[in-house]
């Protein structure tokens, strides 16, 4: 044996020997826990933890496998699994999340389509309309892929924004963006029954006021409520058969009025402008891009998936909105006070015909299913990803045998968004764009916490540029999200702070829960046999987030 060949048996014993002793340190306290099988460890140890294979160690080659108690206060120093509630998702290999269905999922999680676009055009006039979709996903949609893709792939476990925040800011931190996203969520999940509801209205009368109506609106939040317990495969799948459907009537729109468009057209504006309304209209139809990170867990090779998937939705979500705002602005010869909710149908039908018109109307109502259940899924799964960080009861992280899904926290959401179905449709759009800004504010504040306290984190996918560039993509989103919060009445931001106050009221309730033993909680792993969850010795200590 040469010395090159000696060397390499050396460097390869000394790998080994410490990756068995991180795996045991994760080990400790958890009797149950699984990993990858032992024919990988050699693909492991040359791949490098920063591999985009996917199939790398659960442990990170820079986490501390210390004590909890050893961590004094800096969150950032735990392992990755220990945070992640053990990666309970990622171990199933059932209903896995694959590219096209993800994008998809992503695409409903936000747009769905350019249903919900018009009150844009009746606020400015085209111009501003326009201008606001064109410039929005550059200053709002692209930093926040960025951000929610190196996020997602450096920590792909359930609960998503919950985890990172968690290990930048400690448990009571995490706790309280769970509170808000969730909220924020479940609200927005409530708005699409009803949505659907209306939309129906214009085929079918019989379904406008009433018990049918009511029929119609529990009908539609059972079943896709039961479809979301199949797995996020079938909703995934399901989510690509109603994207295709609810884009192309507006396919066949864009191309029927491309010879009758008229360019002065699109520079019209509203002679009463509501700027409030324009930027809420922007930012309902254009936020949501980080909510698919609450299944990171669930998707299949996370680091080479989110961020294809997140930069295909974006181009998917921006190009359907700004195309069939373009052809109907500039081939239909309307003041902007016509553009009310549901107006794309009446301009396809001044541009084709009927026939597209009722085409349009098909598609907003299919639009509205895979709104609500892309939605349902990631508000479901975030509470799911909650309770196995330890931040809720455990009983919430209850899978189905069958399908691996979190049935308790499915069933748990869509009776919340049932219960919430009848609420104003305003109402709920300001009372969302609040919370989100909250959320978003303290997610952009851990991203950049995270690039300095972190610099070794394995990060699959990195955010273009260095610490100047990170701090650029958080800075003006982060300006618009003041803006939009400062438009709000004062009912939105009395609504946003009793929401904050309960968030603060379910943190100490759990620990009380916790310290009585009345309730049962997760074990992280990590914790080596100690307290579990958002309870720990000191609110530093962040043995679960």
């Amino acid at each position: 044996m040469d010395d090159t060949e000696l060397a390499a048996l050396v460097t390869l014993v000394f790998h080994l020997v410490l990756q068995s002793a991180q795996i045991k340190a994760i080990c400790r306290g958890n009797q149950a826990y699984s990993r990858s099988p032992t024919t990988d460890l050699p693909k492991m140890i040359t791949q490098g933890i920063q591999s985009s294979d996917d199939r790398a160690s659960p442990v990170h080659s820079n986490a501390s496998p210390a004590k909890p108690e050893s961590f004094a206060g800096d969150a950032t120093h735990l392992p990755v699994t220990a945070l992640a509630g053990g990666g309970a998702g990622q171990e199933r290999g059932r209903n896995k999340l694959t590219l096209l269905p993800l994008i998809f999922l992503i695409f409903f999680q936000v747009a769905g389509g350019p249903y919900g676009a018009e009150p844009a055009v009746q606020a400015a006039g085209p111009l501003f309309a326009l201008l606001g979709f064109l410039v929005f996903p550059f200053v709002w949609a692209v930093p926040e892929s960025l951000v929610t893709a190196e996020l997602s792939t450096a920590m792909p476990g359930n609960g998503g924004y919950v985890l990172w925040v968690g290990r930048a800011f400690g448990p009571f931190a995490g706790s309280l963006m769970g509170t808000w996203k969730y909220v924020c969520a479940a609200i927005g999940a409530a708005a699409f029954p009803a949505l659907c509801s209306d939309y129906l209205v214009r085929a079918a009368p019989a379904v406008s006021g009433g018990g049918a109506r009511a029929a119609t609106i529990v009908t539609f939040n059972v079943a896709l409520t039961l479809l979301s317990c199949t797995g996020l495969s079938v909703v995934g799948w399901t989510a690509v058969a109603l994207g295709l459907a609810a884009l192309s009537p507006f396919v066949v729109m864009v191309g029927v009025a491309l010879p009758k468009i008229r360019p002065r057209r699109w520079g019209a504006t509203a002679r009463a402008k509501d700027w409030k309304l324009l930027l809420n209209t922007l930012f309902w139809n254009l936020n949501g891009w980080d909510s698919v990170s609450t299944m990171a867990g669930e998707v299949e090779r996370p680091g080479r998936t989110f961020p294809a998937a997140l930069v295909s939705a974006v181009c998917i979500g921006s190009l359907g909105y700004l195309l069939p705002l373009m052809a109907a602005t500039g081939a239909v010869d309307a003041p902007p006070e016509a553009w009310g909710d549901g107006y794309f149908a009446d301009a396809a039908g001044v541009i084709a015909g009927e026939w597209l018109k009722y085409w349009i109307e098909v598609g907003a109502a299919v639009s509205s299913v895979g709104l609500y259940s892309a939605t349902l899924s990631s508000a479901s799964y975030l509470l799911a990803g909650m309770a196995e960080l330890g931040h809720l009861p455990s009983p919430l992280a209850a899978r189905a045998p069958r399908f691996g899904t979190p049935w308790a926290s499915i069933a748990a959401t869509g009776a919340v968004a049932l219960g919430m179905s009848f609420l104003s449709f305003d109402s709920i759009v300001a009372v969302t764009n609040f919370l989100y800004g909250l959320g978003m504010l303290l997610e952009f504040a851990a991203f950049l916490w995270l690039r300095a306290r972190r610099p070794g984190l394995p990060r699959p996918y990195r955010a273009p540029a260095g610490a100047a560039g990170a701090a650029v993509v958080c800075a003006v989103p982060a300006v618009f999200l003041v803006l939009v919060m400062a438009v709000a009445g004062w009912k939105v931001c009395a609504a946003g702070a009793g929401f904050t106050a309960a968030g603060v009221a379910v943190y100490y309730l759990m620990r009380f829960c916790r310290a009585r033993g009345c309730v049962e909680f997760a074990r992280p792993e990590g914790e080596g046999g100690e307290r579990g969850g958002c309870e720990s010795g000191k609110e530093g200590q962040h043995g679960d987030a």
